[in-house]
Order: structure tokens, then sequence, then C-alpha cells
């Protein structure tokens, strides 16, 4: 037994629903294991519990593996809007999120949330980021003064594959972007932020002045 299995036997299971969408994701869609997964879905879903967020905005849908596990962790009347680029998953996310107990819960948005976000009402409370990691400046920015006060930014991957420690190269956007990102973070004074070692590295970001 590795000790991922060990961990994975000793936290809450991910449920029926969600193994078979983790199981078609693999089937279906390329680059399946970026899906979010049995332990972060539910270091997800307890957090949007213990955060109590009336308004969810998630970046990046993918196979809507974590939206469903954030939906979960949602008190009545609360709502997540998540933002997927590639207009070839609609499909595929729609008959999910359809099939979904969370179905009235869940907003799905087709587009470029760079885009498309500025043009609703903020005032978020909880926020993932898990898209283009070569935007994640820009989401960032974008994002802060649309925070409630108080609320929390989540950004996956901020460890990339390790390649953070690494002096990046110029075709590599996606290291360099991540790269920037962590180091606004951790000088920007208006937030209190963390990193995780889970998986592909977790940042948790709590707005305190934007």
């Amino acid at each position: 037994m590795t000790l991922d299995e060990y961990i994975l036997q000793h936290i809450d299971a991910e449920g029926d629903y969600l193994h078979a969408l983790w199981r078609d994701t693999q089937l279906r869609l390329s680059y399946g294991q970026m899906a979010s997964g049995h332990l972060q879905g539910r270091l997800l879903k307890m957090l949007v519990e213990m955060v109590k967020p009336q308004k969810v905005l998630e970046l990046g849908t993918f196979s809507g593996y974590s939206t469903l596990c954030m939906a979960e962790g949602l008190q009545e009347k609360a709502e997540i809007h998540t933002f997927e680029i590639f207009d070839e998953n609609e499909d595929f996310l729609r008959k999910w999120f359809e099939g979904s107990a969370y179905k009235d819960k869940i907003h799905l948005h087709i587009g470029d949330a760079l885009q498309l976000v500025p043009q609703m009402e903020g005032g978020w409370d909880f926020a993932f980021i898990d898209a283009d990691k070569r935007e994640y400046v820009a989401y960032y920015e974008m994002l802060l003064p649309l925070m409630n006060p108080g609320g929390f930014i989540v950004a996956d991957n901020t460890l990339w594959y390790g390649h953070v420690l690494e002096e990046a190269r110029e075709s590599d956007a996606q290291t360099r972007g991540v790269q920037a990102f962590n180091d606004l973070v951790a000088s920007d004074a208006r937030v209190e932020k963390v990193i995780l070692p889970l998986r592909d590295g977790l940042t948790i970001i709590r707005v305190v002045n934007r």
C-alpha cells in the first residue's frame, strides 16, 4: 500500500456519483489527471462548508469534478458560478451537472473568464482558480477587488510539478505564470496566504484588505 492509498482509505469516501464522473473523465477527456480527484475534492467540500459562502466562483471547470465537490458543501440558497473556456466540454459538463443532486446550485458559463467575470456583479465569498496558468496573475488581479472582505481565494497547481524551483525557459509560459503568481501573492500585504503541498500545490488566500 502506498501513502496516497492509505490517505484515501482514511478520509471520507468520494461517493458513487463523483467516482463515476472521475472514471468518465479519464475515458472521455484529454488530460484526465487535471480533475481534482478524491483527496482534493474532499478538501474543497470541507473548505466551502467552513467558509459558508453564498457566492462561489470557479475559474476552470474542466470535467466538473471540483465544481460538484464545492456544490456539495454549499448551504441552502448558496450558488456556484463556474467558467470553462473550451466549448467542446460543454455537453459533457451539462450532462453531469444536470444529473447531480446540486444542479440548481451550479451555473455554467462557457467563455473567457477574464472577459465575462468583470461583467457580473461582484461580492464573491470564495473563488477557486484552476485555469490557464499563464493567466494566474491576471485572474488574481481581476478577482481581488471583486471579493468580499474576509473571502477566500484558492489556487491550484501552485507548485507546478516542482518547476517553480527552476529557472523557467522563455518558452515555458505556464511555469513563469505560476512563479509570477506565487511571488505576487507572497508579497501582497492585502492577503494572508499559505501553500499546502497537496497534489500539485494548493494556495489558500484570505482577503484581509482589498
